[in-house]
């Protein structure tokens, strides 16, 4: 049984108009936002033992508020990358819980080309900045993951866990 954990971004800052996308940090939001995430994170029964991350400053900056331990591997190629590419990275990676930080809409059309059914959540099908979705599946080795082949154990949005004022 492998596991994988797709999450988007926290929430960035666009205050900003001279920094190049890659560069723009999390807001005060999704600061608090990444927080409650890595407190859930660390409550359940999935802590990675491998992180994949974008190199965008709000990928990292993600990681970084999580509080999670480890070091990510930090991937160039994981920045607005596509579905395929993920899945390509994904299907490469050694470990039994893999967590993938990366952005929309690459990681939101990924989550739902890799279940077999999608959760009941209001907010899957737009995929939130913040949205965390847990998939397992029944494979040895993660590059043996099919679409469509992934059970979902959880999926959570951080309006699901603060309160966003």
């Amino acid at each position: 049984m492998k596991t994988l954990i797709l999450l988007r971004h926290a929430k960035s800052n666009w205050v900003n108009p001279d920094l190049e996308d890659i560069d723009r940090p999390l807001n005060k939001r999704g600061k608090r936002s990444a927080k409650a995430l890595g407190k859930w994170v660390r409550k359940s029964p999935w802590t990675p033992d491998k992180v994949l991350c974008s190199t965008s400053r709000r990928t990292r900056e993600t990681w970084e508020g999580l509080s999670l331990e480890g070091t990510p591997e930090l991937r160039d190629d994981l920045y607005h990358a596509s579905p395929d590419a993920m899945l390509d990275v994904i299907r490469k990676t050694e470990g039994d819980v893999v967590m993938l930080i990366a952005h929309n809409p690459g990681i939101a059309a990924l989550a739902h080309e890799l279940v077999a059914e999608a959760p009941s959540h209001s907010r899957f099908s737009d995929y939130p900045t913040g949205s965390l979705l847990v998939v397992e599946f029944d494979v040895k080795k993660l590059g043996k993951i099919a679409l469509g082949s992934g059970s979902v154990r959880a999926f959570l949005t951080p309006h699901d866990l603060v309160d966003q004022k």
